[in-house]
């Protein structure tokens, strides 16, 4: 048996982004309980590298009430699924307007595992070709800048990127030997 079995699942709600469920569930040792689930599309994260720096972006993020400096990141529209590295390609050019010569993937993510089942992937983004933005309407704040290696170490000490993805994506970046 699991260590925890799905009895019933329940959509208490929905929209395009996401769907929160609940399901009724048994534990190992039999007894009941529920959990309540985030279902959202999977994601990709960029780290665009040049020039000893990176790519970052920066927007409004409403639910923290504050700015956010990010590596570029998103998922499918309407919680569809495909292949991962086409939407790297797609968040990368959209957000940034760079396209990239050559893709490493640096690994996997779990976005927040205790009440989500969201993943990504986060891939190397390098021989940087820099064209035009494609942003989608809810990205009209956005904002994006090249910041050297020291400046982003920097950010990552003092607090500025507070972003978890971006924080595990710069380990990534750092466990690959760059």
């Amino acid at each position: 048996m699991k260590d925890i079995r799905t009895v019933s699942s329940r959509v208490v709600y929905e929209n395009p982004w996401l769907s929160v469920r609940e399901d009724a569930i048994e534990r190992a040792d039999g007894s009941p309980g529920i959990y309540s689930v985030v279902d959202k599309g999977n994601y990709a994260v960029v780290v665009p590298y040049e020039n000893d720096g990176f790519w970052l972006v920066e927007q409004y993020r409403y639910p923290m009430g504050e700015r956010s400096w990010e590596f570029p990141m998103g998922t499918y529209p309407d919680r569809r699924t495909g292949d991962p590295l086409e939407l790297a390609r797609r968040e990368l050019l959209e957000e940034t307007g760079l396209s990239a010569g050559r893709w490493d993937l640096l690994g996997e993510l779990w976005c927040v595992p205790g009440f989500s089942s969201q993943a990504g992937h986060v891939y190397l983004a390098t021989e940087l070709i820099h064209g035009e933005l494609d942003r989608e309407h809810e990205e009209q704040d956005m904002r994006h800048g090249w910041f050297s290696r020291a400046d982003v170490e920097k950010m990552l000490r003092d607090g500025t990127i507070k972003d978890a993805q971006s924080i595990a994506c710069y380990g990534f970046f750092l466990l690959h030997g760059k």
